[in-house]
């Protein structure tokens, strides 16, 4: 075996789910092959987890659970900061191992530093969980409130920024005294179980967090279990259809961070020499245009139009597109085949039906590229807000210019979808900026650039964008459940 085969094995060396402390060999699901979505060969091997292993997980995480609760605060908030610390120390491991699983460019360190800001953020709230006191009435006595928290947290992460997801979900559960149950898809597992083998390496307790790779089976029987007291699930709006269906059994509460079509508004007075090259970097570069925040829709006032469209073509036209291992690489190819078969079919149909201009790409990548799933960033101009491509959710490197007149229509189309996850705009004038975002109906709203998910501000959506949010104190009250405690005291 040459040394690259040897090394590609050792990186791939825990491609099963994580039990307590146990690697599983077999399970009830079986294996899958791994692909990598750079060059669409077979790369690894992947063990998946199905009801089976979602019973396991339970039946370890209960005592784990209960274990971490008796730890005092500070000690659970520094095992999450050597958490950290562990991770922060493979960031050259992680960064392939995105690369290599889900596509994002190695020049990204596969979301390393975000990743980071949220686990010290939360692993700082760990000591810092506190009710409070207050007199009641008419009864007379002591009161006060005990946030608790709600003992088996399941975790279901998308695979378009697998570590970034997992800080997002997992951190702030483990601080509030939960344990977690980490299921992340079948078609991105590798990071996810390497995080579980550096928390076993933190000291946490074997069966805190149990990583179960696998698809619908797992996912459904993670949301059924009368024991997982609560489900926060990122993906898409019909799989958060069938959990919503399958957590009534229970009546059991979840966070849903779902889909967007983000209207991104540039007004006549924007600093365009910044304003255009965000728009086409986030709207169809930045992961490939598969995140659910991105502004894949492009409002240009009458005035600037014709030079944005222009300069946004150009602007497409200057990113690096290659395999995702090239430090050089700019925009990876999306997750797979069927995805990459999926956009193409938006494209093409986009094309057929006129329903805009095509200004840049519309094709997949050929060349060195072919044998991968990779698409070129592609515009439309001259859009309407009608059209398909304006309206649906394509999660793909597609975005859509349309031409507005003035503030009212720029906030009439931004709003007129069922999604409310993000909006952007940009313009230089303050009372423009306050009015503007107060009409968005949006949970995130970002003025004149993107400060990205912030750990320590509430993310979340409005209308079909999901409900509950992830950041800020707020993130940590999801895992969290209230109890209140009333001590009599005698009259007289």
């Amino acid at each position: 075996m040459d040394r690259g085969a040897q090394a590609q094995d050792a990186l791939f060396r825990r491609n099963g789910p994580l039990v307590g402390d146990r690697w599983l060999a077999s399970t009830s699901a079986g294996v899958k092959v791994h692909l990598n979505p750079s060059t669409g060969a077979a790369q690894a091997e992947v063990i998946i987890g199905g009801a089976a292993e979602i019973e396991a997980a339970v039946a370890v995480a209960k005592p784990a659970q209960a274990e971490w609760r008796r730890r005092t605060p500070d000690q659970r908030r520094d095992a999450l900061f050597s958490l950290a610390g562990l991770v922060a120390a493979q960031r050259d491991e992680f960064a392939l191992l995105a690369a290599l699983e889900s596509g994002m460019p190695i020049a990204g360190s596969g979301g390393m530093d975000l990743a980071l800001a949220w686990m010290r953020y939360y692993a700082g709230w760990a000591d810092k969980v506190a009710g409070s006191t207050f007199e009641p009435y008419p009864a007379r006595g002591l009161a006060y409130t005990k946030p608790e928290p709600y003992g088996i947290i399941g975790a279901i992460i998308p695979w378009n920024a697998p570590l970034i997801a997992i800080s997002m979900k997992v951190i702030p559960a483990l601080a509030a005294g939960n344990a977690v149950i980490l299921k992340p898809p079948s078609l991105t597992p590798f990071v996810a179980l390497r995080f579980g083998e550096l928390a076993l390496e933190a000291g946490l307790p074997s069966g805190l967090l149990s990583v179960v790779p696998g698809d619908a089976e797992a996912g459904e029987a993670l949301v059924r279990h009368s024991e997982v007291g609560k489900v926060s699930f990122t993906g898409g709006e019909a799989v958060a259809r069938q959990v919503i269906a399958a957590s009534a059994e229970t009546l059991k509460p979840l966070a849903l961070e779902l889909g967007g079509k983000s209207a991104n508004i540039i007004f006549a007075d924007a600093y365009l020499d910044a304003a255009v090259p965000m728009a086409v970097a986030m709207g169809c570069v930045q992961l490939s245009g598969q995140g659910c925040v991105l502004p894949t829709r492009l409002l240009v006032h009458d005035e600037v139009y014709d030079q944005v469209v222009a300069r946004a073509a150009e602007v497409a036209g200057a990113f690096q597109i290659g395999p995702a291992t090239d430090p050089a690489t700019r925009m990876g190819p999306v997750i797979s085949e069927a995805a990459c078969d999926r956009i193409l079919g938006v494209i093409d149909r986009a094309k057929a039906e006129r329903q805009g201009r095509l200004v840049h790409g519309g094709e997949r990548c050929g060349g060195d590229l072919a044998a991968g799933y990779f698409i070129a960033p592609t515009i439309f101009a001259d859009v309407s807000p009608e059209a398909p491509i304006s309206r649906g959710e394509i999660f793909g490197p597609v975005l859509s210019i349309l031409r507005v007149s003035d503030d009212d229509e720029a906030v009439r189309i931004a709003n007129a979808t069922p999604y409310g996850l993000g909006a952007y705009l940009h313009t230089r004038d303050i009372d423009r900026a306050l009015s503007v975002s107060a009409r968005l109906e949006a949970g995130y709203v970002s003025v004149n650039g993107f400060a990205g998910m912030t750990p320590n501000g509430p993310f979340g959506g409005y209308k079909q964008s999901g409900y509950g949010r992830e950041g800020g104190h707020a993130g940590l009250e999801e895992f969290l459940q209230t109890k209140t405690v009333w001590i009599r005291q005698a009259t007289g």
